[in-house]
């Protein structure tokens, strides 16, 4: 963390995460300054090997500034070393399912019965009710509570690009455990955590879900208004006349009178178009008149009009010139990031105006702390020594997980 706010300084949190919502979690609490071991199985986090046989962008975002140690968790051995970890911490994280948290030991009675003072989260599928032990992830999560259904391509349902409800839920794992943190009495029941998934989107779908209950009971009848742009004309993405798309923000009457001015449209003052209800009626006149007046114009024009009119936009930008914008360059929003001898800018979860970011470390490989912290806990270099060739605990070895190579084409 930057600009020595640490607030978690000392702390440290286990995590036995994979894919999104536990790393994500764990990540932000890294970024507060905890110090965070990620603890994985030989076969590694699926995240490792997502990318040619390699790491994914999410090791690279979300695990930089954290420790790694690898251990056999289905043995006798692996779960003792796991049980030490628990006695020297504050926090374990974990989002494996229910089943697999049972069999490897790394359930809240487990370790609690270690460390009675700990905090213990599990992000699963679902907390308590009928499916509590059902299985869930990221886009069965949009599919179940909602999402997925105004989310549509070519008439299709269809899960959304990144992993939204992975990382709200990880987030609310991380507002868990800091109100946790800050209650003294809290007892071991209030420090016993579960977040679901499928809870996770509901409250995320709350506002949709409570304005399609007061449309049906005000109108007596079932109305659902599609589309994320809320149904609201001229509200959207439109392509210019060089190709590039503007996304546009116009919710009221007011932004209406001001976009049509600004981008000398016929419609400019037609008092059948002046209100959002009759707008609504004419929704594909209207959609086709902001349609023709933006696909008329180059980028720069629309941009220039807009910003002089004082409406809300902005290019829908490809991620491959995000980070070129000035507003993501400014002091303190990205972080320098080595791995395997490339170079990556990553956006902080706080980003300090002064711009004094402390480095951290790389993203670990896995294994990659599994002796120093062997050593920490107790274990002699030959009891170390001997979990490691038994396979209880893995050291990193040159060569896991690597990138396959490019094949340059012919």
């Amino acid at each position: 963390m930057s600009n020595g706010f640490q607030p978690l300084a000392g702390m440290r949190v286990l995590e036995l995460g994979t894919m999104i919502a536990a790393p994500f979690a764990t990540h932000i609490l890294t970024q507060l300054g905890a110090e965070v071991i990620k603890i994985e199985p030989p076969a590694g986090d699926t995240t490792r090997s997502l990318v040619r046989g390699g790491p994914s962008g999410t090791i690279i975002a979300y695990s930089h500034s954290k420790k790694a140690i690898c251990l056999d968790l289905t043995t006798e051995q692996g779960r003792e070393v796991f049980r030490r970890l628990v006695a020297t911490s504050r926090v374990v994280i974990h989002n494996l399912a229910p089943t697999a948290a049972r069999k490897l030991g790394v359930t809240a009675d487990d370790c609690m019965a270690v460390n009675p003072n700990l905090v213990h989260v599990h992000i699963k599928g679902y907390t308590h009710g009928p499916q509590a032990e059902g299985l869930m992830t990221n886009p069965i999560a949009e599919a179940a509570t909602g999402a997925m259904d105004d989310h549509r391509v070519d008439g299709r349902p269809t899960r959304f690009g990144p992993s939204y409800h992975d990382q709200f839920a990880g987030t609310y794992a991380v507002i868990r455990v800091l109100a946790a943190l800050m209650d003294p009495a809290a007892d071991q029941a209030a420090r016993r955590i579960e977040v679901g998934l499928y809870e996770t989107g509901l409250h995320l779908a709350a506002r949709d879900l409570a304005g399609m209950q007061l449309k049906t009971q005000l109108l007596g009848r079932l109305e659902k208004e599609g589309g994320g742009e809320f149904s609201m004309p001229g509200y959207g993405a439109y392509r210019t006349a060089d190709d590039r798309w503007v996304y546009l923000l116009v919710l009221t009457d007011a932004h209406w009178a001001r976009l049509t001015r600004a981008l000398s449209m016929p419609e400019d003052g037609a008092p059948e178009f002046a209100k959002l209800r009759d707008r609504k009626k004419a929704r594909e006149t209207v959609e086709t008149a902001v349609r023709r007046a933006v696909e008329g114009l180059a980028f720069a024009e629309v941009e220039a009009r807009l910003d002089a009119a004082g409406l809300g936009f902005h290019e829908v930008m490809p991620l491959e010139r995000v980070l070129d914008a000035p507003q993501a360059r400014a002091a303190g929003k990205l972080r320098e990031v080595g791995f395997r001898g490339l170079q990556f800018e990553v956006p902080e979860f706080a980003p300090d105006p002064a711009g004094a970011a402390d480095p951290g470390l790389p993203p670990p490989e896995i294994g990659e702390h599994t002796e120093a912290l062997l050593a920490e806990l107790g274990y002699a270099p030959d009891e170390a020594a001997a979990l490691l060739s038994s396979g209880a605990a893995k050291a990193y070895q040159s060569g896991d997980f690597a990138w396959a190579p490019v094949r340059q084409k012919a």
